[in-house]
């Protein structure tokens, strides 16, 4: 595949993975987030990923030195333009820039206006023919779609945590998708060295919609006393050959981002099999939110 120029909007756990694993395939990218302090963040934990990966041999040294040269960072434009110079952060990255980019991925929190505001403050400034794609786990593509002035250029691409490591891509049109559109997905996805797998725009997809109930009936386990978390955790790892428990897993995704999802099926099904959980819901108004926070189920030591 030729060399593409890639944007990503979130330099978080999830932005900057994506990030990561374009530039290990060759593409240029282009980071952006809200602040200078977030990009920066972001860049420092995928250059360290990239020397990571000369470590375990998986790029050479010289590799890693071209892919951080290919790596451009900016603060995401927050207002319309009054014209079509672009803003001095877009100006910043140079070439190339957000508006040479093939196609962006977002991946911002799991909140459809968040993300949707995304889309609005970029289409400005993009080209008609740019590719937008959604890093969303459970939110509607079509619903995405519908609200930019290029329905037919929006795909959704869902990576999984943590991405340089996870094989997976869920590849989901919406359905004013153009076929093409969904072939450029899947070719950049295998260009990263994943395996993706398209599928049908549901909420929850395949992946969370098994998942995210599996998590909050676990949540509800521990909340009625059937067993202590270590407890439920190991019956999954032991018993259903599970790599991590629920409990854990919920942990490392992040219980805000548990509970946003689980809010999607539910609004989306009325089905009160999808409430969360109210520990669930007791848990992120505390704050503790998981390994990000260095509570959630489990403690954990500031990294």
């Amino acid at each position: 595949m030729e060399t593409k120029t890639v944007g990503v909007v979130g330099a978080g756990q999830m932005g900057h993975g994506i990030a990561h694993v374009m530039l290990r395939a060759g593409h240029r990218v282009a980071l952006l987030d809200v602040s200078q302090e977030l990009v920066e963040a972001g860049a420092k934990r995928i250059i360290k990923g990239l020397a990571r990966d000369v470590e375990k041999e998986r790029i050479t040294a010289e590799e890693r030195e071209h892919a951080v040269t290919r790596l451009k960072t900016a603060i995401m434009p927050t207002t319309k333009p009054a014209n079509s110079v672009l803003p001095e952060g877009l100006r910043a990255l140079g070439r190339p820039d957000l508006a040479a980019a093939d196609i962006i991925i977002e991946a911002v929190t799991e909140k459809i206006d968040v993300k949707a505001g995304v889309f609005r403050a970029l289409e400005p400034y993009c080209p008609p023919e740019t590719i937008f794609a959604s890093n969303t786990s459970s939110i509607s593509i079509t619903r995405f779609a519908a609200a930019t002035q290029r329905p037919g250029k929006f795909v959704g691409l869902h990576f999984f945590n943590p991405v340089p490591v996870m094989k997976l891509v869920e590849v989901v049109p919406g359905l004013q998708t153009a076929p093409e559109t969904v072939e450029q997905a899947i070719a950049l996805a295998t260009s990263a060295g994943k395996t993706p797998a398209r599928l049908n725009d549901f909420p929850g997809f395949v992946s969370n919609r098994v998942l995210m109930p599996m998590i909050n009936e676990a949540v509800f386990c521990l909340m009625e006393g059937v067993a202590d978390a270590a407890g439920i955790d190991n019956v999954m790892k032991l018993g259903m050959n599970h790599p991590m428990g629920p409990l854990e897993l919920a942990d490392l995704i992040g219980l805000d981002v548990c509970r946003d999802i689980m809010m999607v099926l539910y609004e989306s099904f009325h089905d009160s099999k999808y409430r969360p959980c109210p520990l669930l819901e007791k848990m992120v108004a505390a704050g503790w939110l998981g390994c990000k926070t260095q509570r959630g189920f489990y403690t954990y030591p500031r990294e």
